[in-house]
């Protein structure tokens, strides 16, 4: 049997199969027909590959050296579908982007000394940079620690995720409309991009509370009718084109904070409701809210913001961005963005496809 050298790891709150780029065919198609067998999709329970059935445990991170004389390495998020022969690379994955740095380091792409390794990525996907810090002793990865993230039981080491240029890496500009609010099927909606394309609107406006659970969202039928209908017609506003068949952009319904956050949310990523919220997405997210006469500043509490946090409240705890944003102009500016994950290898080894 021919095997492909795979490693999987839980990246923040998500999980996925971690490969060197050369170990995998360089041609797209081939490469996405092989990721499919090796992730089991098309099929809702992926029984016969490694996917987990569902968006969050059915990712893809490729990385390489890179060639570039300001990174380390590159990193390509790839989405697998799990009930379509869809692999997608229109979008960026920041809890995927958690574990570039300590894979790169466990297949010798980087070396460290000292107590800490600093690496830096080049995300293909948006065309920007991150630069990932986290603990090691002896140049070798130490996973255990004591920060814990919402959504991951247990604790781990601290990754710290400092991010150069990301807004507009996929609609060209951090607001692709220039406005603030546009309106879609009545709806008041924030097109924003700020490391991933988003939809931002009003969970009263769409006629819930913004505190449902997801499998209850999940099953409202004329909700996420509602939904498709303003993320198709997005698509076109925020220079993505045709989404019909693309899992961006992602759609966030934002409420008053409940639990003691700054602002609550409630994401489809797209036709399936988060249980947390994706980093970039966050970081879209708040990047919004703190826009004067968005919809998300309506229900920001009310200070958020101004020591440069923002908490993003999510149907299993909290997700806090960090921002340095500039409001003085026409039209925001966007200093810097950072986050914390953590990641943990969970098996290296050797996958199998069908074929």
């Amino acid at each position: 049997m021919t095997g492909i050298r795979c490693m999987l790891m839980r990246g923040g709150t998500s999980k996925g199969a971690f490969f060197v780029a050369a170990d995998l065919p360089s041609s797209t198609d081939e490469r996405d027909a092989l990721l499919l067998e090796i992730m089991g999709s098309p099929d809702d329970r992926q029984i016969d590959g490694i996917g987990g059935a569902h968006p969050l445990t059915s990712k893809v991170a490729v990385v390489r050296p890179s060639d570039r004389g300001d990174v380390d390495v590159d990193y390509r998020f790839l989405q697998v579908s799990v009930d379509e022969a869809l692999v997608s690379d229109r979008q960026n994955c920041g809890n995927m982007l958690a574990g570039v740095g300590p894979f790169a380091l466990e297949r010798g792409m980087v070396s460290a000394s000292g107590d800490s390794a600093t690496v830096r990525i080049y995300m293909e996907n948006t065309g920007s940079i991150a630069v990932a810090r986290f603990p090691v002793r002896n140049g070798e990865l130490r996973s255990f620690g004591s920060t814990s993230i919402d959504g991951v039981p247990g604790t781990a080491a601290a990754i710290a995720l400092d991010f150069d240029d990301i807004a507009g890496g996929s609609c060209g500009a951090l607001l692709p409309t220039g406005n603030a609010v546009d309106t879609i099927d009545g709806v008041a909606v924030t097109l924003i991009d700020n490391g991933m394309a988003v939809v931002v609107m009003l969970a009263d406006d769409l006629g819930i509370a913004g505190s449902e659970s997801p499998a209850d969202l999940e099953a409202n039928a004329e909700l996420r009718g509602r939904l498709e209908s303003i993320r198709l017609q997005a698509g076109h506003l925020m220079n993505l084109g045709d989404v019909a068949e693309t899992t961006v952009p992602k759609l966030t319904m934002v409420s008053a904070p409940s639990a003691g956050g700054d602002i609550s949310t409630r994401t489809f990523i797209p036709h399936r409701c988060h249980e947390t919220i994706g980093v970039f997405g966050a970081v879209s997210v708040a990047t919004a809210a703190l826009l004067p006469g968005s919809p998300g500043a309506s229900v920001l509490r009310s200070g958020a913001g101004t020591n440069g946090f923002v908490v993003c409240e999510h149907p299993t705890g909290s997700f806090t961005a960090t921002l340095d944003i500039d409001l003085s102009g026409s039209l925001p500016r966007l200093r810097g963005a950072g986050i914390v994950r953590t990641a943990r290898t969970l098996m290296d080894g050797t996958v199998y496809p069908r074929s």
